[in-house]
């Protein structure tokens, strides 16, 4: 079985949201540089997915998804959430533990903003105009931390952020791919 070992990154800049992802597919010390991509664009939302790629095609092919209306936060916490619970229980993804229902991460981009989606189907949004997730989260992370503020563009935040994942993280890898939502 290939798990995603990855980093997904993404940025909001400008009433925009700018996601990249690696390539990397890992099973045990095996890694596999994929071409299916981790991230992508569907319908008003960009999406960077890490945990399964099997979640990710859900994501892409078979999540139906509902139109951005009224409190952005509210409608990802309840309506968003609800047709992707649906769709991965329809895909045969979704994990019940103690009647506790566990999907994927991933991060979101809609409307100009971020959100990061848990594995309990939490909806998180960083106060920092950025985040990243997967296991090349922390390197990730501090260079975007260290990029905020300095003029480089959101894109070049990105791609710089996922080449210190790679750089300090075995299961990451190139090449990258940032799509702008």
């Amino acid at each position: 079985m290939v798990i995603v070992m990855t980093a997904i990154v993404g940025v909001e800049q400008g009433g925009r949201v700018y996601v990249g992802g690696d390539s990397a597919g890992v099973s045990g010390l095996l890694l596999t540089v994929r071409a299916d991509e981790k991230v992508f664009r569907k319908d008003k939302y960009v999406f960077g997915f890490t945990t399964s790629f099997r979640m990710g095609q859900l994501l892409r092919y078979s999540l139906t998804l509902p139109e951005p209306a009224g409190d952005l936060e509210a409608f990802m916490s309840t309506v968003f959430v609800d047709a992707l619970r649906e769709c991965l229980k329809a895909g045969g993804w979704a994990r019940k533990d103690n009647d506790r229902e566990e999907g994927g991460t991933f991060l979101v981009g809609v409307q100009g903003r971020l959100f990061t989606i848990h594995d309990d189907y939490q909806v998180a949004k960083a106060a920092d105009g950025f985040a990243a997730v997967g296991c090349g989260e922390e390197p990730a992370l501090g260079a975007l931390y260290a990029t905020a503020g300095t003029g480089l563009g959101p894109r070049k935040r990105v791609l710089r952020a996922l080449a210190a994942a790679e750089r300090f993280n075995g299961g990451v890898r190139g090449p990258f791919l940032c799509l702008k939502g």
